[in-house]
């Protein structure tokens, strides 16, 4: 129940059973990369918007397209449940309250849900010692900024995009802030080449398929290489076990600095309470805690639809086509939008949605039979299983480029590269190498544009067409080289390689080394007795640089206790 719209960005600051962003919440997509396909942002906005920026653009786009109207504010949905006429019509009953308090009901010839899977916060499984502990312990649903943990000692559970957010804003005010993660995460920031929004430079047709079409060990060792050439993440405790591809990564700018700087230490599971002190799998504990806030993620569930019987979930999953419809209904007169996790921003694949659902109610574009239906439901869920690590967490991953042509071709509006050739090469360039905005998806199809699409494909406020031609460039680079060094690393083992001599620096002394490497890489290498002139030269400077390698050895550990993984499941 809302007298605004905007949904969980309406930031509220009091404790509200519904759901709303941190006071200072910033958006993890850029602005390009979240608007709606017909609605551009304003020029002059952040590329990552604060959520009252973000709030203003859905107010701008209710007032633009003259929603208001339309909508009934301060009503809360108590019902929904199929009409006595069902079979034959397809409509629904929606109990519900109004403004005044009063029990309303009415029908309607179609119902799209649309609370989103931010509602009901998940709590794990109790520790033991947790009901004897003296601190507070709350959820990040509850968590709206950090007042009142001043000076405090905070342990904060989990390492998604909520939970590396609190533990950065607590590490300002606190005294003391422990990141306890099961699994460790792979950290990514907003800002990539050249000062550009992350989504902007990777997301991109060209760039995807290149990616997808090299086997996953090596494309995850490039892209890992590339992740802690900025941050070393096994030196910080957060290296996972899975590779970067296997779990949702978390985005957050602040938090090597956090962990350099020793305002946030890392921690693994934790395994027990006391009265004031917090256990961990590792066997090392944090003294005198005062909160516990846990990012443990959400429970999906459906009470309101058919008692709970119409969407069926199992351990956080749902069997819906498309994450939408329900199988083996009648009529496809109902559906859920936006319970999805993209890899990129919600907003677009939400719409994406609606379009589908109204194209299909329209009588415009034709859904599959049930089994079919059914068939991409288990073919999603497989892939999935194959892709992620299991929990409770990866239920509704997608990828944003393919699962948005997948809604696209259902309604005809999908770009294609060779068509778009002979009718418009710069438009064909532009969805194919530059970023996969929303926009393109009005290149073609229903309700699309003539102009517009140009001005927001083309518009300089984001899009650069050097900046395009650099990222892909880069790209190119960076996997040939990878090949390269991949190629070499074969070569190297298969080829005889004739006889060489090197310079070996042992022991602070530069000495000669003849070696002959075999098929194998195997050889015995011949040392001479002798050093040269030249090599008594550089003894001298190999001292210093191992004078310098053993003050480094010495240097205190980036961290109070290594991360140790753990098999309980939270999030």
């Amino acid at each position: 129940m809302s007298d605004k719209v905007g949904g969980l960005w309406n930031y509220k600051p009091q404790d509200s059973e519904e759901a709303s962003v941190m006071k200072s919440t910033v958006i993890n997509s850029s602005k390009e990369m979240s608007a709606y396909s017909d609605f551009p942002p304003k020029p002059e906005a952040a590329n990552y918007m604060h959520n009252q920026k973000l709030l203003e653009y859905f107010q701008d786009y209710a007032q633009h397209y003259k929603l208001h109207k339309h909508i009934k504010f301060n009503h809360k949905v108590t019902n929904i449940r199929k009409a006595s006429d069902y079979l034959t019509s397809g409509r629904w009953f929606v109990d519900y309250t109004d403004s005044t308090g009063a029990a309303q009901s009415d029908t309607f010839d179609a119902v799209l849900l649309c609370i989103g899977h931010h509602k009901v916060p998940h709590w794990p499984e109790k520790w033991p010692g947790q009901d004897e502990f003296k601190g507070r312990i709350l959820h990040s649903h509850d968590y709206k900024e950090p007042t009142g943990f001043d000076d405090k000692r905070v342990v904060a559970v989990g390492i998604g995009n909520s939970g590396a957010d609190i533990a950065v804003e607590l590490s300002r005010v606190a005294e003391k802030v422990y990141l306890s993660t099961r699994r460790g995460a792979w950290i990514l920031n907003r800002v990539h080449t050249r000062g550009m929004p992350l989504d902007i430079c990777m997301s991109r047709r060209f760039i995807y398929n290149v990616m997808y079409s090299i086997p996953r060990s090596i494309r995850a060792w490039q892209v890992q290489r590339t992740i802690n050439n900025r941050f070393d993440h096994a030196a910080y405790g957060l290296q996972p076990k899975h590779d970067v591809f296997g779990a949702h990564t978390t985005q957050n700018d602040e938090l090597p600095i956090r962990l350099a700087s020793g305002t946030i230490v890392v921690k693994p599971n934790i395994d027990r309470f006391t009265e004031h002190d917090v256990y961990f799998t590792d066997g090392s504990k944090a003294e005198n805690i005062d909160y516990v806030v846990l990012s443990t993620g959400y429970d999906i569930t459906f009470p309101i639809v058919e008692g709970g019987e119409l969407i069926k979930v199992d351990n956080n999953r749902v069997e819906l086509y498309k994450y939408m419809y329900p199988l083996d209904q009648p009529h496809n007169t109902f559906a859920v939008i936006g319970l999805i996790q993209p890899l990129g921003s919600i907003m677009p694949v939400a719409e994406m949605q609606a379009r589908v659902f109204f194209s299909a109610l329209s009588g415009e574009s034709t859904l599959p039979c049930a089994s079919e239906m059914r068939k991409d439901v288990f073919d999603k869920r497989e892939k999935m299983k194959k892709h992620f690590v299991d929990s409770h967490r990866h239920t509704l991953q997608v990828d944003y480029i393919p699962f948005m042509d997948e809604l696209a071709t259902i309604i005809g509006c999908r770009p294609r590269f060779l068509p778009l050739l002979f009718q418009d090469t710069a438009l064909a360039i532009a969805t194919t190498f530059g970023p996969c905005a929303p926009y393109i998806y009005r290149i073609n199809g229903p309700h699309k544009w003539e102009v517009d699409v140009y001005r927001a494909i083309f518009h300089p406020r984001t899009f650069e067409d050097s900046l395009c031609i650099y990222v892909v460039a880069t790209f190119l680079g960076g996997w040939i080289t990878m090949l390269t060094f991949v190629f070499s690393y074969w070569l190297y083992f298969r080829v005889p390689i004739p006889q060489y001599t090197y310079e070996l620096v042992t022991g602070g002394c530069v000495q000669s080394v003849s070696e002959e490497v075999d098929r194998g890489g195997g050889g015995s290498p011949h040392r001479s007795s002798e050093p040269t002139q030249a090599s008594k030269e550089k003894s001298n400077i190999s001292r210093e640089l191992f004078g310098y390698a053993e003050q480094a050895t010495q240097a205190p550990s980036l961290v109070e206790t290594p991360t140790q993984m753990d098999e309980i499941e939270l999030q």
